[in-house]
């Protein structure tokens, strides 16, 4: 295992120094889902929310969030993005599943530096805007399974975990 590139000799925590690695092209792609009653899909679905279009503005919230993961995590750079991108994919109540929303963030950059916490963060803020619009009619709702599923880019090239 590597050691952990955020402390120095002394074990005293640091930003990393990017300035001798190579732009290059950067993705990073995370996912993770909200669960919750299958009413309140319904309400989603339908687009019936008393605060409006969850979707929509839980989208606008992930990309938001993306631009300002370097304020929220004190350790990371400050990145120029050139995309953030969230998709959702409503998933019906069976007997196996309960109804929940599922969140994709695809985040990239050409620069020094990953985008891997910008993606994360984008699905963590979405998720979390779900839940904020829905939470009169659902407070019982679980954001769960939020992990890096892509990152491509760099030294280290690509990571899959699907």
């Amino acid at each position: 295992m590597n050691s952990l590139t955020h402390f120095d000799a002394q074990g005293q925590a640091h930003m990393v120094d990017v300035a001798a690695k190579a732009s290059t092209h950067r993705v990073g792609v995370a996912g993770g889902r909200i669960e919750m009653q299958a009413d309140t899909l319904a309400i989603i679905e339908a687009g019936s929310a008393k605060k409006g279009d969850v979707l929509g503005i839980a989208r606008i919230a992930g990309i938001m969030a993306a631009k300002k993961t370097s304020e929220l995590i004190p350790l990371c750079h400050p990145l120029a993005l050139t995309r953030v991108a969230l998709e959702f994919e409503l998933v019906h109540a069976d007997a196996a599943n309960a109804a929940s929303v599922a969140c994709t963030a695809t985040v990239e950059t050409v620069g020094p530096t990953g985008v891997e916490m910008e993606a994360l963060t984008a699905v963590q803020i979405a998720l979390l805007t779900i839940y904020d619009m829905c939470k009169a009619v659902d407070r019982g709702m679980t954001i769960t399974d939020v992990r890096l599923l892509e990152k491509h880019g760099g030294k280290s090239g690509s990571f899959i975990n699907r």
